[in-house]
């Protein structure tokens, strides 16, 4: 079955009562809950650069027409049409040149009959011409054969004079571009809750734009757990591993649209942790840890924020203010800032891993809003949403899925500040963010939530085995409407998942796949 539309869980307010833990989660039921508590950011209006990645909240009007006069579109000789009617090559007509039009000319030159004014691409055609012809269709002024190109005007000024030979005929309209063709006065040429790209920011700058209103790209907080990790880069002493799972998962936050933050990974224990990521409150609107929410007796998210009453967060860093620490300086701040104006300082161990991150601006609410946004605007009821469930909790659970059985999801933080605790194995952490991290991320941005594609596919090797009950997610590589797994179930084996371009998911009722069956394909490239 493909992740479809999550259905609703029965809301829950309150702690988390001591046997709700033993209750097992749909992974439908898990994503529904986190869509129901994330709502889009407020809007903010930002510089179009500014804004590359962000989603449009308005409709953007066209205040001039494109191409905002009549052009032309090839290098040539703007002429009358009835001038150059019946040339060839054998019969040239013959023009006197008047003149140069340049991309930008404001004074134009009249074209009469037996004229020509020489013209360049995108230079407004002059009164009088009704048509283009392409240098390459006349002698260039030089007396010659047909000419390739246009001699330079800086090292030949007299080819904006004397006489051209026309060897082809030209109708009314040839090689010109109409005012408003493109776009009209008055148009709507981008609509509220489009995705910003390049191709939509030259279309704004344009049209005259300087800025627009959009939702802001998320800030992001990753941070890996585990006494044992040690950056990559560096030796590995006895019984550690190299942390992955914050470069990864930072790395996907980043290409689901986000501003991502990594943090250096936080050691095994409770009191460090809550201090970490009270740090990162400032400057997040979701906070995502990997490792530590499973069973063990050093799973520190677990033992960090299980249950109410772990200690409020102030939502500040020390001295009441900014996290502590130093911080590379983000591309394009030359401030000395994050770079992205939402909460001043650095955080202790914090790399910015963004080097796009969005100039200063603040978000309605200050540093360390979450900035979710509410019926009528930030300063009236959240009369659409539903009540936040209480600060400081995160809700611990065991879900139908392999892998990523264990999940933590909730609130922390003065604003109530999104957290979402992921398990620790790389493939589970993976998996993980895709199913439930990438959607909250673009909810956040005011995006429909399934931001990857599904397909039915052929798995010509099928599925021997699947554990009954649970929905799995093998790692696949997909072509031609085939999938085939790579690697085994294991969600330690992280070179399959780097091979890897699809999810297949084998349903919570199957317990295989038989050879040539079709399965749900989630594409992930």
């Amino acid at each position: 079955m493909a992740p479809a539309t999550p259905e609703a869980p029965q809301e829950s307010r309150g702690p988390q009562e001591p046997g709700e833990e033993s209750r097992v989660w749909s992974v439908d039921e898990h994503l529904a809950d986190i869509l129901r508590q994330v709502s889009p950011l407020e809007p903010l209006e930002l510089q179009l650069l500014d804004a590359q990645g962000c989603v449009l909240t308005e409709d953007v009007t066209a205040a001039v027409a494109l191409p905002p006069f009549d052009n032309s579109s090839m290098d040539g000789y703007a002429v009358r049409a009835e001038d150059v009617e019946g040339a060839s090559a054998e019969s040239p007509r013959t023009l006197t040149v008047i003149g140069d039009i340049a991309a930008g000319s404001g004074g134009l030159p009249t074209v009469g009959p037996g004229t020509a004014a020489r013209i360049m691409t995108g230079a407004p055609l002059p009164p009088g011409a009704d048509a283009v012809v392409p240098v390459e269709w006349t002698d260039g002024g030089t007396g010659g054969g047909p000419a390739t190109a246009m001699r330079a005007h800086s090292t030949a000024p007299e080819g904006a004079t004397g006489e051209v030979r026309v060897h082809r005929p030209a109708p009314a309209g040839s090689h010109v571009r109409r005012r408003g063709c493109d776009v009209a006065d008055g148009d709507t040429v981008l609509r509220s809750g489009t995705l910003l790209g390049p191709a939509q920011l030259g279309l704004a700058a344009a049209i005259g734009r300087g800025s627009v209103r959009v939702r802001p790209r998320p800030r992001v907080v990753v941070m890996s757990t585990g006494s044992e990790l040690v950056p990559p880069g560096t030796e590995l002493p006895p019984g550690r591993i190299h942390d992955s799972n914050s470069f990864a998962l930072t790395a996907a936050a980043r290409d689901a649209g986000a501003l991502a933050y990594r943090v250096t990974a936080v050691a095994d224990d409770a009191a460090s942790l809550r201090a970490a990521v009270e740090e990162q409150l400032i400057r997040a609107d979701l906070v995502v840890t990997s490792g530590g929410v499973s069973v063990g007796a050093y799973d520190v998210v677990k033992e960090a924020f299980s249950g109410p009453g772990r200690g409020a967060f102030s939502g500040e860093g020390p001295e009441g203010g900014a996290p502590s620490g130093e911080e590379p300086v983000a591309a394009g701040d030359p401030g000395g800032g994050r770079g992205d104006g939402r909460g001043d300082g650095a955080a202790t161990g914090v790399e910015e891993t963004d080097p796009g991150a969005e100039p200063s601006h603040t978000r309605p609410g200050g540093a360390g809003t979450a900035g979710r946004s509410a019926a009528g605007g930030s300063g009236s009821p959240a009369s659409a949403a539903p009540p936040p469930p209480p600060a400081d909790r995160v809700d611990f659970r065991r879900l139908a899925m392999q892998p990523g059985k264990p999940q933590g999801f909730g609130r922390v933080g003065p604003d109530g500040t999104p957290l979402l605790a992921l398990p620790g194995n790389p493939v589970s952490a993976f998996v993980s963010f895709e199913l439930f991290v990438r959607p909250a991320i673009r909810a956040l941005m005011g995006l429909p939530p399934q931001g990857r594609g599904t397909v039915r596919a052929v798995c010509p090797e099928g599925v021997t085995s699947s554990p009954a009950g649970k929905r799995q997610y093998l790692r696949g590589r997909f072509a031609d409407g085939r999938v085939t797994p790579l690697g085994g179930p294991g969600s330690h084996l992280m070179k399959a998942l780097a091979d890897a371009d699809a999810l297949i998911v084998v349903p919570e009722e199957a317990t295989s796949v038989p050879p040539g069956g079709e399965v749900d394909v989630i594409l992930l490239r």
